[in-house]
């Protein structure tokens, strides 16, 4: 489609309408009564007291419908999520033991000797990753099997008993950082190799009884018997009903090459009431914050393979998180409080309306997931409905993460095949455009790279992202001339929260102004699919319902390749 280059001015207006809820200016919440008042009336209880900008605030019994939704409206991120949601993509990297037993869940229960790659070429994985416009990086240092990619202290099924015993995570880092990633470290609370020994031989016992008797087997219990049912390699600490006792962390071993540091206080020490697993969970993010951090972001996964089985383990996961904040304040915790949460599916799709105010009915700092009802996978999770249902008892800024693999597995398997640069565009568009981050996996394969095929596909996606949206054809609100374009975009100054419920985009032709999309929130960044390419001459976004008075940038236009 050609563009034209006449000489006319284009410019943006942003119109506000009366369907924006009447509340006071964010500065003017920060302001006392004047000394004289303040001086004869009574202390203001909390439901009377202005409303601060915050990341998490209480609901009180006494707040009124529209205090609620004020609250909303000033509910900010921290810095730590805020520079989270403009790193817009990142890289996730799924290697491990499945990588070499071609599986998507492990057992636990593998030979140490599977995991042998030849080598692990890291410095090519930050290339493609950077091809594709990752700003950020994530590394599965332990997966549900348990098997762990860097030497800790507390395992035996570790890269300490792996063929060149390499550490992944220590060059995984090293690479990202020298190439100008962010870092985030996959941490899988589930861990196979801790399952209790003797519960493990009875389980086995049962699905052999089960297979003998021609019933149907689940994902867990086919792997089992696939590893001739051998013991988990662990110490059989993952619900194995342990109590819970004072503890130090770091628990030093014999020949700890720490215990210098923490004795003259270079390094932290602290005491936790945990049972036998959680102390082991904590230690190892204590290893990996110490060791390689600080990182970006941690993620918590909530996948437990043996639920079914009867085997589960109490998570304290407030000790975790305060943990996690004393040792990296800055990182972001997925499924954490004042961290992010998941988008709700594994199609790297965010919703048409993504709100990253979000409410609980418990307090965020003692689950996972935020509290959020049934995984996050609700499609409403942030209307005035959800915030002013009687259950709501706290408001956070929780905002969404879309992940989802160039293949069809997580791990790599060679006879897959990746997503097309056009599938990835649609779904950054659908995930960046629609308020979330965009958490794309690219695993490596056997021979320790990523295949020719993924680095094709992820350069030529990263491409089509810098020409579509590396320019704005707007130009600030000025062009040459009227422009042609097929894609709207406008986002939200995230210093004053989120609070556009609807807009509108009209364009200007020949004088005549009309609508040419529309959508519900905005967040970070909304783009909008236009049905058919348009030519305008001047671009406005008419705010049609907010929360509070909405703080947008400007609109910008853009022109695909399609």
């Amino acid at each position: 489609m050609a563009r034209s280059r006449s000489r006319a001015r284009l410019r943006t207006v942003l119109a506000l309408t009366a369907a924006l809820t009447p509340l006071a200016p964010l500065q003017a919440t920060a302001a006392g009564p004047p000394a004289s008042a303040a001086a004869h009336r009574p202390a203001a209880g909390p439901c009377h007291t202005p409303v601060r900008p915050a990341s998490q605030m209480t609901v009180e019994s006494c707040d009124t419908p529209a205090r609620i939704i004020e609250k909303a409206a000033h509910i900010v991120p921290t810095a730590a999520q805020r520079a989270w949601q403009q790193r817009e993509v990142t890289a996730f990297t799924h290697f491990g033991m499945n990588t070499f037993t071609g599986r998507e869940w492990g057992s636990g229960t593998e030979d140490l000797k599977r995991f042998a790659p030849p080598r692990t070429d890291v410095a090519q994985w930050m290339r493609a990753y950077k091809a594709a416009g990752a700003e950020q990086v994530m590394l599965t240092v332990k997966h549900h099997d348990g098997f762990v990619l860097y030497p800790s202290r507390y395992t035996p099924h570790s890269v300490l008993a792996a063929p060149g015993k390499p550490d992944v995570v220590g060059a995984y880092v090293r690479a990202a950082r020298a190439a100008g990633l962010k870092v985030g470290l996959y941490l899988s609370p589930s861990d196979g190799a801790e399952l209790p020994h003797a519960w493990h031989a009875r389980w086995v016992e049962e699905i052999r009884r089960k297979q003998a008797e021609g019933e149907p087997l689940s994902l867990p219990e086919r792997v089992a018997l696939e590893d001739r049912g051998r013991a988990p390699a662990g110490l059989g600490r993952f619900g194995n009903g342990s109590p819970v006792t004072e503890r130090t962390i770091p628990t030093l071993v014999p020949g700890d090459d720490r215990a210098a540091a923490v004795r003259g206080g270079r390094l932290p020490s602290f005491t936790v009431r945990a049972d036998d697993y959680d102390a082991y969970y904590l230690n190892q993010v204590y290893e990996l914050l110490t060791q390689y951090g600080p990182v970006e972001e941690l993620w918590l996964d909530g996948a437990n393979p043996w639920a079914d089985a009867g085997i589960t383990q109490p998570y304290d996961v407030r000790q975790w998180f305060e943990t996690i904040r004393r040792l990296s304040p800055r990182t972001v915790v997925f499924q954490g409080p004042q961290g992010v949460r998941w988008v709700g599916n594994e199609k790297g799709v965010a919703r048409e309306t993504e709100w990253s105010v979000t409410p609980s009915a418990v307090d965020p700092w003692s689950v996972l997931s935020g509290g959020l009802p049934n995984d996050s996978t609700d499609a409403d999770i942030g209307s005035r409905a959800k915030l002013l249902a009687p259950g709501t008892k706290y408001l956070q800024w929780y905002p969404a993460e879309a992940d989802v693999s160039i293949r069809p597995g997580w791990f790599h398997h060679p006879w897959e095949r990746p997503k097309t640069p056009g599938h990835l565009l649609d779904l950054y568009e659908k995930s960046v455009g629609r308020n979330a981050s965009l958490l794309l996996n690219v695993p490596p394969g056997p021979d320790g790279r990523i295949a020719a095929a993924d680095v094709a596909s992820l350069t030529a996606f990263g491409r089509a992202v810098r020409e579509t949206y590396g320019r704005d054809l707007l130009k600030g609100g000025r062009a040459a001339g009227a422009v042609t374009f097929d894609r709207v975009a406008v986002g939200e100054d995230l210093r004053h929260g989120q609070r556009v419920e609807r807009f509108a985009v009209e364009a200007r032709t020949g004088g005549t102004w009309r609508r040419i999309a529309e959508g519900t929130t905005v967040g970070h960044r909304r783009i909008l699919a236009l049905p058919a390419p348009v030519t305008a001459d001047a671009v406005r976004v008419r705010v049609l319902a907010a929360r509070a008075t909405p703080h947008l940038g400007p609109v910008t236009a853009h022109l695909t390749g399609r």
